[in-house]
């Protein structure tokens, strides 16, 4: 029996509905207080630094993001490890939410299919996080022009653009996890409780994990240094299984025009090159390609799953 119109029709509605009431929470106002407060204490500490100890700069603007001042990390270190907290919020109880309260029957009983209905509320969770996001890089921007009375250049503009779209593709990616483990589980606790699970594997004990799988695949023979090289190769394979890793190579290499590199540098990639000489922004979003494009494809991934259980999900008034 073939569908008659569009499977997209209502996507809009839907997304602008999930939208406002994920912007009209008590949870997200609670989320975004947190960010914003930690936003503001990183970027004070970074400006303090700036004055103190950088005096010219052809990319002074950039070190607003990574630059720290103890006990406080970066802004770019506090946004990977809060964003993926405020994704799960947005997401964990998408689906089993509308079951639990005896809502999802209601909603398509409405002239709309399914697919309208989770493409909605991921695009509604992703345009929360969109707004957020550029809120802060707006914060950011004006608070570095205004205590440092410099404005950005062209080149700290495309870059920073660059990072801001990356920056969404992480949180997309933790918004989908969110969404399939609400699709896959009824309950909206028990999804909330494996995403924060899967989010803390990957963001704090993935690092830990990756060289013990890397020295069990390749373990180092005395006799053949070469294996050393091949067990690091395989053990930052391992380690980009992770979001958190490939988000940070991406925010390493963007922020930091001086970086030619996500792994080691080898003699060829120095060769003809002048050290400390910035590399052209295209030449830095070149290198880092593979690793957005990887936050995308899991971001895909994690959707689809969430689309075909849900596609085969009975429904029950």
């Amino acid at each position: 029996m073939r569908r008659e119109g569009s499977p997209l029709k209502g996507v809009a509605t839907v997304a602008l509905k999930e939208a406002a009431d994920h912007m009209t929470s008590a949870r997200m106002h609670l989320m975004m207080l947190l960010v914003l407060l930690t936003a503001i204490g990183a970027v004070y500490g970074a400006i303090g630094r700036i004055q103190d100890t950088t005096a010219e700069d052809a990319y002074l603007f950039l070190k607003l993001f990574t630059v720290a001042r103890e006990p406080l990390p970066s802004f770019a270190t506090f946004v990977g490890f809060l964003l993926p907290l405020v994704a799960i919020a947005l997401g964990f109880d998408a689906i089993n939410g509308e079951y639990s309260r005896r809502t999802m029957s209601r909603l398509l009983a409405q002239p709309i299919y399914r697919d309208a209905v989770l493409f909605g509320k991921f695009l509604g969770g992703l345009l929360v996080i969109a707004i957020a996001l550029l809120t802060l890089w707006l914060l950011m921007t004006g608070l570095g022009i205004l205590f440092l009375g410099l404005p950005p250049s062209g080149a700290d503009i495309v870059r920073g653009l660059a990072y801001l779209a990356a920056t969404l593709a992480y949180g997309g990616v933790w918004l989908a996890l969110a969404i399939a483990f609400s699709t896959v589980i009824r309950s909206p606790a028990t999804s909330a409780l494996a995403a924060l699970s899967a989010w803390l594997v990957l963001t704090v004990f993935w690092g830990m994990i990756a060289p013990l799988i890397a020295g069990a695949i390749v373990p180092i023979d005395p006799l053949n240094p070469m294996t050393v090289l091949t067990q690091f190769e395989w053990q930052q394979s391992i380690a980009r299984i992770s979001p958190q890793t490939l988000y940070g190579e991406v925010t390493a290499m963007l922020l930091d025009p001086a970086a030619r590199s996500v792994g080691p540098l080898f003699y060829d990639q120095l060769e003809g090159a002048v050290i400390g000489a910035p590399l052209p922004t295209a030449q830095s979003l070149l290198i880092v390609w593979p690793q957005i494009s990887g936050l995308i494809a899991a971001m895909l991934i994690l959707f689809t799953v969430a689309y075909v259980v849900y596609q085969r999900q009975e429904v029950r008034a």
